[in-house]
């Protein structure tokens, strides 16, 4: 626990074996338990990352959103979910700036920032950049949002991320949840993290096709969110 808090910890991950290990090493002792959510992978992730401490669930519909959910659904109770990758990208140590300003009561939503943080040499290509870039330019001239990245470390309250009812099971998952936090007007803000080149072969910015297929996917979920506000799902539900 931090500040008497529970914390959880969702790790999506496919093909990690050279990283998993590491980033689990590196969350901090006050977080209650961390779900690594496997999606397929063909090496020791597994393996490695329940000898890690880890409790490891498995997602066989391949999709960074279906093995984002597939963690939550592992998950016991937990008031604060952390997400973050398997590749050792994002830097665990720093969690503590992702989770405290939800503990000061004032944020429902934290995004990690790697564009207004530190970004190491390579770490995000040029396309990721762009691909930054302009989803959120369109999510700001949509949704009059003012965001900076997509980051996947990122915490959310429990009870804020139920609320936003996220369906995506693909590379959309980022971009759902800060769309559905805007349109339902939950307090979001950003924080600058560290990144650094990734351990092994990203199965999405390091390809075209993995790099193409994303940026699509991002653009369905902005152009859906748009017919289909995220407010009028929750009133049909009430």
């Amino acid at each position: 626990m931090r500040s008497g808090v529970r914390i959880g910890v969702v790790i999506p991950a496919l093909n990690e074996e050279q990283a998993i290990g590491q980033v689990i090493a590196d969350i901090p002792d006050w977080v209650d338990e961390i779900v690594v959510a496997d999606n397929g992978s063909s090496d020791r992730t597994i393996d490695i990352a329940r000898r890690a401490g880890a409790r490891v669930v498995t997602e066989s519909d391949r999709g960074y959103g279906a093995a984002c959910q597939a963690g939550l659904r592992a998950l016991g109770p937990t008031d604060v979910i952390v997400f973050l990758d398997g590749d050792y990208s994002d830097d665990p140590r720093e969690m503590a700036a992702i989770v405290d300003p939800i503990l000061s009561d004032s944020v429902e939503l934290v995004i990690g920032s790697r564009v207004t943080g530190n970004a190491a040499p390579g770490a995000l290509s040029p396309h990721q950049r762009f691909g930054n870039w302009f989803a959120c330019l369109l999510m700001q001239w949509l949704f009059a949002t003012c965001f900076s990245d997509l980051g996947p470390f990122r915490a959310i309250r429990a009870g804020s991320l139920q609320r936003l009812q996220m369906r995506d099971r693909n590379y959309g998952w980022t971009v759902e949840m800060q769309i559905k936090a805007a349109q339902l007007g939950l307090a979001v803000q950003e924080v600058p993290v560290s990144y650094r080149p990734r351990i092994g072969v990203s199965k999405i910015s390091g390809t075209f096709r993995g790099s193409f297929m994303a940026g699509v996917t991002i653009l369905r979920v902005i152009a859906r969110s748009v017919r289909v506000p995220a407010f009028a799902t929750v009133s049909q539900n009430r």
